[in-house]
């Protein structure tokens, strides 16, 4: 029995372009999704249990007059160290937001501290995100390099009603990761 080559080729010629065109599908499909950027949600960094006294921390409102962490004593309070340059800090304010507005009656809040940005800028963050919690001023770097000890931006600390830092973030939140690992806190007897 003699099959030639080309018969070969004729007779499965529909599962070989089928296979090419498969190929090209892939390949096509691989470059096309992995330059899109991740969704917000997927992007979250997993928060680490600590245990320690709340850092002695006083900076400036918007408004230009002093707070203090030790004002917050009593609730839970979120400190979210940020930038407005910062992108992973741009992704995780509308989960911020968001926790802060489910969570403020039961006496949670988010304390946003900016990290060095001119007021102009944080002033035009504030409202391009449309953010009510209260945001604090930090030109000297005061929050991240002396009272929080870190660089990394985002960093969120959440401190209990007793005053002490529970829990730990480098990076960005997503609404679920709050509600794992803040509401349980929230929801702890004061």
């Amino acid at each position: 029995m003699d099959v030639k080559p080309t018969l070969v080729i004729r007779n499965n010629l529909p599962f070989i372009l089928l296979g090419v065109g498969l190929v090209l599908i892939g390949t096509s499909a691989f470059y096309i999704l992995r330059d899109l950027p991740p969704r917000a949600e997927s992007i979250s960094a997993v928060p680490i249990e600590v245990d320690y006294p709340a850092p002695e921390l006083t900076l400036t409102d918007l408004q230009g007059e002093p707070r203090s962490l030790a004002d917050y004593r009593g609730k839970v309070v979120l400190v979210n160290l940020w930038a407005t340059w910062c992108d992973p800090c741009k992704q995780e304010m509308p989960a911020l937001q968001a926790f802060h507005n489910k969570h403020e009656s039961e006496g949670f809040t988010v304390i946003a501290v900016n990290d060095g940005d001119p007021t102009p800028d944080v002033l035009q963050f504030v409202q391009d995100f449309d953010l009510t919690f209260p945001v604090w001023l930090d030109p000297t770097y005061i929050a991240t390099e002396v009272a929080f000890k870190t660089l990394g931006l985002p960093s969120s600390f959440v401190i209990d009603r007793h005053g002490v830092v529970r829990l730990y973030w480098i990076g960005a939140i997503n609404t679920k990761n709050l509600e794992r690992g803040v509401t349980p806190i929230i929801r702890e007897e004061p």
